[in-house]
């Protein structure tokens, strides 16, 4: 590869590193062919962008991150990333699946997300845990809407009250309710 490939190639690390909002690397040793194209089917489907990567070029790329330091040690050997741009948990999730259906045959050496490393093991019970996008959105929709439930609960509760009253009273005088004319 001549130098200005190399460039090409640091300035889009540099540009999926400002953009991301969490990453994962991984060790793909292993893995065949079949394997390989399962796990980036499963990333596309999520959301993720997956890359094996140049272990020079990623370090180079990191260089004057506040990322360098703890990222820069782990590349060495197989290494590939994924990169979670609107998700966090995205990637995380997919590879602890992932994991789970194919006798770990990928290894996670760290992730990163908000200035925050984690081990392999913050990986899989933290990050992978965390609900997405989809399921935060769903969960302030159902606040937002409690109170308005609530309300409408609330002013229908006086007039089925009173209908209850009136329906024990009715069965007190001895009466059987009515059933309802189709």
């Amino acid at each position: 590869m001549d130098r200005s490939a190399k460039e090409v190639q640091i300035t889009g690390f540099k540009d999926r590193l400002s953009r991301m909002t969490s990453l994962v690397v991984v060790n793909y040793q292993g893995m065949n062919v079949d394997t390989a194209t399962k796990l980036r089917v499963e990333f596309r489907k999520a959301g993720v962008e997956y890359k094996v990567v140049k272990n020079t070029l990623v370090q180079q790329a990191l260089k004057g991150t506040p990322a360098y330091e703890g990222l820069s040690k782990t590349f060495s050997g197989m290494s590939g990333i994924a990169w979670s741009y609107e998700d966090p948990s995205a990637a995380a999730k997919v590879i602890k699946k992932f994991r789970k259906e194919n006798e770990g045959k990928l290894h996670i050496r760290l992730g990163y997300i908000d200035g925050q490393l984690l081990d392999e093991k913050g990986v899989e019970d933290q990050l992978a845990t965390m609900p997405g996008k989809d399921e935060l959105r769903a969960m302030l929709l159902a606040t937002l809407q409690a109170p308005a439930q609530n309300f409408v609960v609330l002013l229908n509760a006086p007039a089925q009250n009173f209908a209850y009253l009136l329906d024990a009273k009715f069965r007190e005088l001895g009466g059987e309710p009515e059933a309802p004319t189709p």
